[in-house]
């Protein structure tokens, strides 16, 4: 069982942190806390320990993996994409457990979804609990920077009621666990996966345009590591709350009015697309939706949205915790 206090002081001393800046929060190098995972020639770990290049080539993609299992918490990285011209290319921030459950896995997504040149980079969020693929929960939104000039942080917060997106700090979606969503809603322990892979059959204009290869290597630069949460034994299931120093100022129980202004605006002006307002997919919104007349007119006039396969049907070792087999990153 889990020890409810620790948990609940992990999620209280997180969401404190996170209400303030999130350089409070511990970096680790990669050798702490991942593991390759594919294309292992295409992973390479810089001199500092702590910056991490995966490329995309013609040969394959390249992807890492965290050690531990966790079951909550607050996971973020700095991430700068690839620039010029990045058509089909996938690069993915996101935790699952498809491994350990392929019939009833959650996931939480960041996707970066590349473009033609001239055009920006688009990035997607979304949320799959108990192995409801039949329902995406999609939204797509533009940036306010060009992620692919420097790095910007991106985080996922996981608690038994709530998950959050943030990019720089700023929140930019938050789902809150209602009861109609039953087991829609992850539950059970993921690790963190990194990948960049090929997409060209969806990412890009519904695959209109392709990856381009003679523009390959795709190189996305991971920094700025941050992985706290409740390790959880993978075979004994037994999740490690790792607590560390408490907030000693007012722990907020979610986001907070200055954070909540922030995400409205967001969402006011870069959200282009979301799954609450597909009437082509969906005739009855998902339960957890608030619609909102306003936004629903807006998001209209954005070109319909293609969604591809899943990516772990795109590499076989994508969701393979057999670390055995695999070779080393290349240190540069």
């Amino acid at each position: 069982m889990v020890d409810s206090c620790l948990l609940l002081l992990l999620i209280c001393s997180v969401l404190g942190l996170v209400s303030g800046s999130s350089k409070e929060l511990p970096i680790i190098s990669f050798d702490e806390g991942y593991s390759p995972l594919f294309g292992d020639a295409n992973l390479a770990i810089l001199k500092d320990g702590k910056t991490v290049h995966m490329s995309l080539d013609e040969r394959t993609g390249s992807g890492f993996i965290s050690q531990d299992l966790y079951l909550h918490g607050f996971f973020s990285a700095s991430i700068k994409l690839p620039a010029d011209y990045t058509a089909g290319v996938v690069v993915a921030f996101y935790m699952s457990n498809a491994d350990m459950f392929e019939a009833n896995h959650d996931e939480l997504d960041f996707e970066f979804l590349g473009n033609i040149r001239g055009k920006d980079w688009r990035i997607q969020t979304n949320v799959y609990g108990n192995g409801s693929t039949n329902v995406g929960r999609e939204e797509r939104y533009h940036l306010w920077f060009d992620p692919s000039e420097d790095f910007h942080q991106y985080s996922i917060l996981w608690s038994d009621n709530l998950i959050i997106f943030y990019v720089d700090n700023v929140p930019i979606r938050e789902i809150k666990r209602t009861e109609a969503m039953g087991g829609d809603f992850p539950s059970k322990p993921m690790s963190l996966y990194a990948t960049i892979w090929d997409g060209s059959e969806w990412a890009t204009n519904g695959g209109r345009y392709r990856v381009n290869y003679k523009y390959a290597p795709y190189v996305a630069e991971f920094s700025n590591l941050v992985l706290r949460g409740c390790a959880v034994d993978p075979i004994e299931k037994s999740p490690k709350c790792d607590n560390g120093p408490t907030s000693k100022a007012s722990i907020p129980t979610g986001i907070m009015p200055e954070q909540r202004s922030k995400m409205e605006k967001f969402r006011k002006t870069h959200m282009t697309y979301s799954y609450c307002y597909d009437r082509v997919r969906y005739t009855v919104p998902p339960s957890e939706c608030v619609v909102n007349t306003q936004e629903a007119e807006r998001l209209r006039r954005f070109d319909p949205v293609t969604f591809g396969g899943r990516r772990h049907h795109h590499h076989g070792k994508r969701h393979q915790r057999n670390r055995s087999s695999q070779g080393e990153a290349t240190t540069i």
